[in-house]
């Protein structure tokens, strides 16, 4: 039972002092307040972001109100495996062990496009961007009983993976490439803990969502998403089913932070169609936990990105 009453909040989790914790797209949204809260627990907090003049102003912003702030910024474009890379490299030469990361960042592309490595953008940015980054760090992790969070979306449930046309060629819309990302990030996460497991490995591997919550993904999508978040007119009713960033970040940091949780496990909102609340337990679709289909994805990530898993 959460200590806070009324559900699990930031004060329920444990003291995080000596543990590092990197999260991806932490300059803004849901990731800073990710960031912020792992730094308010005593973490030394890696924000791994395409934007670096960003992520300093977030940086700048989380030390204004925790003074004694542990906090690096590292450049990582998801959307370019190169930049992953060099990323990696950069971590890796400052952090010997890494307690949590938080797979964050995330693209809602408004039209058709390609990554650098020829990818559709959001599959290529959201799922195997983060596969590639995981999988890179995946030694680092499994020093400790280290924790991977992948922050996915309920609308996973409405995702579809077509082997056979990756690149979204054929029928493309907007809503389907998210919802396909989406899915595939939460497949994976499930299949890493799989395979964790299998190999007797320490880490875990969890899955969140934030529900319904303030974020430029959705803000900025189109026209009247953009008029709904910014008209004063409109806002008594978004916070009726939206709720803010700090909220939507806790489904992830109580993945990330509660000794009771353990790995495959999936985190949301506990409101209403999960939109708002306190962080529960929830349940995936049914076909995010089909293990011929996650295993099938798995192999076609490895052959993407040329990266493949060591759980030595």
């Amino acid at each position: 039972m959460p200590r806070s009453g009324g559900g699990w909040t930031l004060a329920d989790a444990p003291r995080l002092d000596g543990k590092t914790a990197v999260v991806t797209g932490a300059n803004s949204g849901l990731g800073l307040e990710t960031a912020r809260g792992l730094s308010r627990l005593g973490a030394t907090v890696v924000l791994a972001c395409r934007n670096v003049d960003a992520a300093k102003a977030a940086a700048d912003d989380i030390a204004a109100g925790e003074p004694d702030a542990q906090l690096s910024i590292v450049r990582l474009d998801l959307s370019d495996l190169g930049s992953v890379r060099e990323a990696v490299g950069l971590i890796r030469g400052s952090h010997r062990q890494i307690d949590i990361l938080i797979n964050n960042a995330g693209v809602m592309s408004r039209e058709w496009q390609l990554t650098a490595d020829g990818f559709e953008l959001d599959f290529g940015t959201n799922f195997l961007g983060h596969f590639a980054l995981t999988g890179l760090l995946l030694d680092r992790i499994n020093t400790s009983v280290g924790r991977v969070v992948t922050v996915t979306s309920a609308v996973h449930r409405k995702g579809a993976i077509d082997f056979d046309d990756l690149r979204m060629d054929r029928g493309y819309s907007v809503p389907a490439a998210y919802a396909r990302s989406k899915l595939a990030e939460l497949m994976f996460a499930i299949e890493l803990q799989r395979r964790l497991a299998a190999e007797g490995m320490p880490g875990a591997s969890l899955a969140a969502h934030p529900g319904a919550s303030y974020s430029g993904v959705m803000r900025d999508q189109n026209k009247v998403l953009n008029w709904a978040f910014t008209s004063p007119n409109m806002r008594w009713l978004l916070n009726t089913f939206v709720q803010e960033p700090d909220k939507g970040a806790l489904p992830a940091l109580r993945a990330a932070t509660d000794p009771a949780a353990f790995g495959g496990q999936f985190y949301g909102p506990s409101g209403r169609l999960e939109a708002t609340g306190a962080p529960v337990l929830v349940s995936p679709a049914d076909r995010a936990v089909d293990p011929a289909v996650a295993q099938r994805l798995w192999e076609t990530a490895e052959d993407l990105t040329g990266i493949e898993y060591s759980f030595d």
